[in-house]
């Protein structure tokens, strides 16, 4: 088997908080979107990511998704991150940390995801 890509489901409540996180925080863009229909939705991208958010009040209830982004320039992404958006620091790994692993990292959260920012 082979695979090119991986692409998550991520629920909210109210969308426009994903959107907050994904597209004004870590910049994604928004390349396709039905926001005004009975059930919202969009696809998120930035370079070769996708994520489909989806309003959904039940299944936000139930999955709180946990994600990984690798990169090789960490301390510039927190250094935006960090001034732009600093109510999305993680409390437990709010600055750019060595982990026992070998990896840099640093977290973010919002009321539904959190997202761990990394360099190897």
């Amino acid at each position: 088997m082979n695979f090119t890509r991986l692409i998550p489901n991520v629920y909210y409540a109210s969308i426009q908080d994903g959107i907050k996180f994904f597209v004004d925080c870590l910049e994604f863009s928004i390349g396709h979107e039905e926001l005004k229909s009975e059930n919202p939705f969009c696809v998120l991208e930035k370079n070769e990511l996708r994520l489909f958010l989806f309003q959904h009040q039940a299944l936000a209830k139930e999955h709180n998704p946990e994600f990984r982004l690798v990169t090789h320039t960490i301390d510039e992404v927190f250094k935006k991150v960090s001034t732009s958006h600093p109510g999305f620091l993680h409390p437990n790994l709010n600055k750019v940390t060595l982990r026992p692993w070998g990896a840099k990292e640093f977290a973010l959260r919002d009321n539904q995801v959190c997202v761990i920012i990394q360099q190897w």
